[in-house]
């Protein structure tokens, strides 16, 4: 009994003090709450307190400045330029402060707006956080602004120095004479002033963008630096390069300064780099037998940034290189008498036409078999049907005589089906729109856009009849008297004849691209006007411009190998192998069916050579895939599929087309067709 008495007075007691010290608790947690709520609005207050008295001495600073600037004005002992520097100065400090009192009130609104926010949306964190980078933005443009406005009022603080040293001495003859000069120097530079940022920033469509600015300093080894002397960044502007948040990189093409030469060193250097480059491996290819325009693609490939990584102008190269296509038509079209155009003109026209939609209906039953939407395969297709006629002019150009002697005929479809397939270019660039639309599964817009293809395809007749029409009468009427008149001039120099002859190519070039046919069309039709007036004129001319078609050729080939990425090749390497062969054998078979049908029978020989020139593919489908990509018709993936197997095929060309010529000059020589 004394024992259970004494258990239950311990339980007692333990459950007592318990109940004590959950109190106690309990009473610590209310007492440190009431702590930090007083703490809370104590710290509010003097926050607030502190706020307000900030406000209150910027008021009272910006009425002091305001009455300093009454007062500048209404003082008659300043000149003009200083009165007018003072109170830019004065106008310049209060806006700082103004904007100082914006941002405070725009960060708490900022504040507010992201505590009524839901953080477990991911699209409401990602909506808050672009509407700071806008305000970022905003206000980096602002503080530019304010820049410029305390050097303009450093440049009136200056001229006020100048003005009150002219007083107080007397200037001779020659400083006159540089007063003159520099007043005329300010009138030229706001003349010339085009005011580009300010005119364009409230255009719609303009986007607010970060970017870096990095300066190349040559005296370091070409080492990259962050420049922050302003004096250093403008005399070195020409070699600034800019990189936006997408690591795009630009580089200046027209400075604020047009007054003062500048030059792309870094262009330069890239075309040093790439002739340089292309000596050695050119040669090496010639020496074990390829052709050398593997050499240049080698040295793309090795200055490009699958490489050394050292072309820092790859946009400029690239566009050099597209001059090398031009004159290369051009050159082609001096071998095309009009005769032999009208000879092959529906051959090749139906060949292109053919040769296209049976790559179209391929890709359809590839594109079921591996369940690709219709659109991409469409697409994909149509790029994979282009050939390359740079390349091909180059296999003609290093055939032997005995190979091409009474043989003409082939060269002549193959170039004719290569140039109407440059003009499905310009239609299939036209058309992108419509796929873009088709894509997005938009039937009513698919609709209008259909209608819209059937008017290109209207326009496209409509033009190349416009541009035949031109071609008759400029033969007639302007061709001949236009050469004689550029002979007769260029006696004692050729220059006026290149000048006269590379203007008469890029205004046809002009007119093809105005009517929306196709550039490389304008060049072949130049070459092929010329030649029209007879041997004598295509030799001179050739002569001419054969070395400038060289040079630039080698850049074109060198821009290609700035697209080849043999890591990729090499993790791929099975696969792409498989498609580049498959594709170059589809294509050459294609070729050979369509041209055992549309050629006559006593030219039916010819089909084998011209089917091995038309299977690889063209360099255009580089511009046309990137595009696609942007647009979204096709991924990355499918994008690089497409870059690889078109490079890979242009280097199996040469193979094929070496083979080809080598078996059908041997049947021509046995008597077999």
């Amino acid at each position: 009994m004394q024992i259970a008495c004494l258990s239950l007075c311990l339980g007692l007691a333990v459950a007592f003090a318990g109940h004590h010290a959950e109190q106690d608790a309990q009473h610590a947690v209310r007492k440190r709450h009431r702590r930090v709520a007083v703490h809370g609005k104590v710290w509010l207050t003097k926050n607030c307190i502190w706020l307000g008295g900030l406000l209150r001495r910027k008021n009272a600073v910006v009425n002091k400045l305001a009455d300093a600037a009454a007062a500048v004005m209404r003082d008659q002992t300043l000149s003009e330029p200083e009165r007018h520097f003072q109170v830019h100065t004065i106008q310049v400090f209060q806006k700082e402060l103004n904007e100082s009192e914006h941002m405070v009130f725009q960060a708490v609104q900022s504040l507010q707006r992201a505590l009524q926010g839901d953080y477990r949306d991911v699209g409401n964190i990602k909506e808050s956080s672009k509407q700071r980078l806008e305000a970022l933005r905003e206000a980096a443009i602002q503080e530019e602004q304010d820049y410029v406005e305390l050097v303009a009022a450093e440049k009136h603080q200056q001229e006020a120095v100048k003005s009150v040293l002219a007083r107080n001495k007397t200037r001779s003859i020659m400083d006159e004479i540089l007063e003159d000069v520099r007043k005329a120097a300010d009138r030229l530079e706001e003349e010339i002033e085009e005011h580009a940022f300010d005119n364009n920033k409230q255009m719609q469509g303009v986007n607010i963008e970060a970017v870096l600015r990095v300066e190349d300093d040559e005296e370091n080894g070409g080492k990259r630096r962050n420049k922050s002397n302003q004096r250093e960044v403008e005399d070195d502007l020409g070699l600034s390069m800019l990189i936006d948040s997408q690591n795009n990189q630009y580089v200046l093409t027209k400075p604020r300064d047009s007054t003062m030469p500048r030059a792309d060193h870094h262009f330069i250097k890239d075309l040093v780099s790439v002739v340089m480059l292309s000596l050695p491996c050119g040669w090496m290819c010639t020496l074990v037998g390829l052709p050398p325009m593997f050499g240049y693609i080698i040295c793309g490939v090795l200055l490009g940034p699958s490489g050394l990584n050292s072309i820092k102008s790859m946009v400029q190269v690239q566009t050099l290189g597209e001059l090398g296509v031009f004159f290369t038509l051009f050159v082609v079209g001096l071998e095309f008498s009009p005769e032999r155009l009208r000879k092959v003109w529906k051959t090749s026209v139906q060949g292109s036409c053919y040769l296209c939609l049976l790559m179209v209906l391929s890709g359809l039953l590839w594109g079921q078999v591996l369940h690709i939407q219709p659109i991409q395969t469409v697409f994909i297709a149509t790029c994979l049907s282009l050939s390359s006629t740079p390349l091909v002019s180059r296999f003609l150009a290093s055939a032997s005589r005995g190979e091409k002697e009474g043989d003409l005929d082939y060269s002549s479809v193959l170039l004719g089906t290569l140039v109407m397939q440059d003009v499905q270019l310009g239609l299939l660039i036209a058309v992108m729109p419509t796929m873009i639309q088709a894509q997005s599964g938009d039937a009513d817009s698919f609709l209008f856009e259909s209608l819209r293809v059937l008017k290109l395809l209207a326009q496209v007749v409509v033009s190349l009849a416009v541009v035949m029409l031109l071609c008759i009468l400029l033969r007639s009427f302007v061709v001949g008297p236009f050469y004689k008149k550029l002979h007769a001039e260029s006696k004692g120099s050729k220059e006026i004849l290149v000048l006269g002859i590379a203007a008469f190519v890029f205004f046809m070039l002009t007119v093809t691209e105005f009517l929306e046919v196709s550039m490389e069309l304008g060049c072949f039709l130049a070459g092929a006007l010329l030649s029209s007036q007879g041997h004598m004129v295509t030799a001179e001319v050739k002569g001419c411009f054969e070395p400038i078609q060289d040079f630039l050729v080698i850049i074109f080939f060198a821009s290609i190998g700035l697209h080849v990425f043999p890591t990729f090749v090499l993790y791929e390497l099975t696969v792409l192998v498989a498609l580049t062969l498959t594709l170059v054998i589809l294509k050459f078979m294609m070729a050979v069916l369509v041209l055992s049908v549309i050629l006559p029978p006593g030219s039916r020989h010819i089909r084998w050579i011209v089917s091995a020139g038309l299977a690889q593919v063209s360099e255009f489908s580089f511009v046309l895939s990137s595009r696609a990509r942007r647009a979204g018709i096709i991924s990355r993936e499918v994008y690089l599929l497409v870059l690889s197997v078109s490079t890979l095929s242009l280097l199996l060309a040469p193979i094929l087309w070496r083979v080809t010529t080598h078996r059908w000059v041997s049947r021509r020589t046995l008597g077999i067709t």
